[in-house]
């Protein structure tokens, strides 16, 4: 008994240690992020970006001192417990209520964009790695996106730039589209439904893709929002294949000596919610708490991020991501809209 009592004490111990590390970097990227928050809410633009901006201004603080460890915690747990709670925002109803072109056009133009980024970013002489996350970001939903595939894709010393490269350049691009893209399918003469699906096949952010859609009507604003959905829904499929491909490769180079699941905590955690979110009657108020929460997570992740990079690191990338994110960007924008015409 007296050992039980002196295991629990000791756990307690550990636990408050533990907390008191992580406390003050945690609460420092909580504070930046509410922050960001504030700005987004009151002059506009995408809250992630301004978090990951104002994370990267204060990059000395995750180099030495107290609030190291928490912003290593914000930058990777909270990333992954906000990625698994994306989950309540997506439901099966949701998904096949959108018909056949939708759905065809997300499950051809999500991997052709991997593909065609792997490709162009062996031409560009870009490691495959970066090259995937580049192609899922834009090929699936910006940011969310590139978070969730960082999350699985082996991790050396170029990952986290890359990461953050890639975030900053899909947002910039997902805001530029967002302006530009209501005046595409104007000029391309696109009927309601096929310009909502083009603005949510399109777009990289879901954010930006219910700003391009309601900007122009309700009908096109609820289509392109439904289209959206399905694309965020195939990052489940894209970080299950690219987690057991990861993991076959691990195998096959000798790794061993851990026995673990090929899929990731996270993964499975989303994968749960969208099942229960699709077949259980959850209160309302639950999935938006739960969809705000894993929003926050992201915004403090992505000041954790932010802290631990620099503009200086990001300026010796040269301009070979900034190209494979414009043309992968206007490699989904053709297919899009080819098929559109294609299909009328």
């Amino acid at each position: 008994m007296a050992t039980s009592q002196q295991g629990t004490f000791f756990d307690r111990m550990a636990a408050r240690e533990w907390l008191s590390t992580i406390m003050p970097g945690l609460m420092l990227c909580f504070v930046v992020g509410m922050a960001a928050k504030f700005v987004s809410e009151h002059y506009g633009g995408p809250t992630i970006l301004y978090a990951l901006l104002m994370g990267m201004s204060l990059n000395y603080l995750s180099e030495e001192g107290r609030c190291a460890p928490g912003i290593q915690f914000a930058a990777k747990s909270v990333l992954r417990f906000g990625i698994a709670l994306l989950g309540a925002r997506i439901t099966f109803e949701q998904l096949l209520g959108l018909g056949v072109t939708p759905i065809a056009i997300v499950v051809v133009g999500v991997p052709a964009t991997i593909i065609f980024g792997v490709l162009c970013g062996r031409w560009l002489g870009m490691s495959k790695n970066q090259s995937i996350l580049s192609g899922a970001a834009v090929g699936i939903c910006g940011a969310s996106a590139a978070l969730a595939v960082s999350a699985v894709l082996p991790q050396n010393k170029e990952s986290e730039k890359n990461l953050i490269f890639t975030v900053i350049g899909v947002t910039a691009l997902s805001t530029v589209a967002m302006i530009a893209y209501p005046l595409v399918v104007t000029g391309l003469d696109l009927n309601p439904a096929e310009s909502g699906i083009f603005l949510g096949a399109t777009i990289h952010d879901v954010a930006q893709v219910v700003g391009a859609g309601y900007m122009m009507s309700d009908d096109i604003g609820d289509v392109a929002t439904f289209t959206k959905l399905l694309r965020v829904a195939a990052l489940v499929p894209v970080v299950v294949v690219i987690s057991l491909l990861v993991a076959r490769k691990s195998a096959g180079g000798g790794e061993s000596g851990k026995s673990s699941l090929p899929l990731p905590g996270f993964l499975i955690a989303f994968i749960i919610i969208v099942t229960l979110n699709s077949t259980l009657p959850i209160p309302e108020v639950v999935t938006a708490g739960m969809t705000e929460l894993s929003r926050w997570c992201l915004i403090i992740a992505m000041v954790g991020l932010g802290m631990k990079a620099s503009f200086k690191e990001l300026a010796t990338m040269g301009w070979q991501p900034i190209i494979l994110l414009v043309s992968e960007t206007i490699f989904l924008a053709a297919l899009v809209a080819i098929w559109l015409y294609c299909v009328r």
